[in-house]
Order: structure tokens, then C-alpha cells, then sequence
């Protein structure tokens, strides 16, 4: 799998550089600055891209801004993004086409090879891997003025935090230990009461959800 890396800081990108080889990652290229970035997704074309938020020239969203240039040019080509804190507007703006293949990730789940790695293979395979403090900041946002959404049990809103993070019905059973047939009724009930389609599609449907958490209906 081929990963091109864009960090300003060269002991995080060398580390990351090192810890996604060590999991049999192709690093294609390696980059500090935007300009390098948007020249290295035009031309390698790359499974997934690995995108630090601030990048030079501009240190403010140089980054995220060459990721989405590059999604517009090819739809759906995966980006995982990092950033130090949680920042909703990037969150929102890299959801909203809708197409998969996309993450959000505080720095710190850095640190946690396994989580990561996990996450990078994850929206490499078009799903979505949401750093948990995102989806519950997006949540709250939602919920103060959203009626579908306050219509929630605490359960379903637990659920749907776990869905929107990316994980399958399987996972979310194990992660609140109770029955995969428990979490699929909770589930259709979440999707039911935000008048969404079920959808067989797990990637289709969290994203679904995101898009709802986003713009509202």
C-alpha cells in the first residue's frame, strides 16, 4: 500500500515514516510543505495520503487545503488527516463530499501504532476512521438544536458515536459487550428516527450519518 506523507515537523514524519514501514506500508514520498504535497498526489497517486492540517507556507490549513484540492481532482482518493486539536470546521468541510475514504485524527492517537495503522488501512479501503473527540464535539453540536437527533436514547446515541467512528456492527456489540443482533435493532432505530436509509453498506453508512451530523435535514 502506498502512502504519501505530508508533516512539517521532521522527528514526527520520520516517525511516522518508520512506524508505517514497519507494517509493510510503501512510503511513495514524504513531504513538509503544501506546494510538495499537492505536487506529490498529482504525480504519484497514492492508495492513501497521511496529512498534517498546518503545512508551510502558511502554517494555517495548507494541508487539509491540498487534500481536498487533490479529492476534487480525484473524488474519493483516501486522506487521513492529523491535527493537534480538535477543530470542527475541518471536520465538516472534509466530510462533506460525501464520498468516503476519509479520516480525522488528533496527533496523540499517534502514539498508539496499532490504533493508527489500523485507521490508515481503514480509510485506505474508502471507510472512515473519526478520532472519538470529533464525532462527540460534532454530536453536542447537533444535538442542542437538532430534534431527530435529541430524539436519541443514551444507547443509540452511544452506538452512533461508535458507527461514525467507523466501526462495524461486530465491533460496537464487543466494545459494549451485548449481542450483534442488540446493536443492529439500535441501529435501525437510530436510522429510523434521523429518517435515514438502512443501508447494507457500513462505510455508506456512517458516512450517511456524518453527512446528517453535518448539515442537518
Amino acid at each position: 500500500m502506498r502512502v504519501v506523507l505530508a508533516e512539517d515537523l521532521f522527528l514526527l514524519r520520520d516517525g511516522l515514516v518508520r512506524l508505517l514501514q514497519a507494517y509493510d506500508f510503501e512510503i511513495a514520498a514524504a513531504v513538509e510543505t503544501g506546494p510538495e504535497l499537492s505536487r506529490a498526489l498529482a504525480e504519484l497517486e497514492p492508495d492513501v495520503a497521511v496529512v498534517d492540517v498546518r503545512l508551510p507556507p502558511t502554517n494555517t490549513d495548507e494541508g487539509l487545503q491540498c487534500a481536498l484540492e487533490a479529492r476534487r481532482k480525484k473524488p474519493g482518493l483516501p486522506v487521513l488527516v492529523l491535527s493537534q486539536h480538535v477543530e470542527q470546521l475541518y471536520a465538516r468541510e472534509l466530510l462533506a463530499d460525501g464520498s468516503g475514504g476519509v479520516g480525522y485524527l488528533l496527533k496523540d492517537r499517534v502514539f498508539d501504532a496499532e490504533q493508527f495503522v489500523d485507521a490508515v488501512r481503514r480509510v485506505a479501503a474508502g471507510g472512515t476512521a473519526m478520532d472519538p473527540q470529533v464525532i462527540q464535539q460534532l454530536l453536542t453540536r447537533r444535538a442542542a438544536g437538532d430534534q431527530p437527533l435529541a430524539r436519541l436514547t443514551p444507547r443509540e446515541t452511544e452506538v452512533l458515536e461508535l458507527m461514525a467512528q467507523g466501526r462495524t456492527n461486530a465491533a460496537i456489540a464487543e466494545r459494549l459487550v451485548v449481542t450483534e443482533r442488540a446493536i443492529a435493532k439500535h441501529t435501525a432505530n437510530i436510522f429510523a428516527k434521523l429518517g435515514l436509509e438502512v443501508s447494507d453498506d457500513d462505510n455508506r453508512r456512517v458516512l450517511a450519518v456524518l453527512a446528517y451530523l453535518d448539515h442537518g435535514r
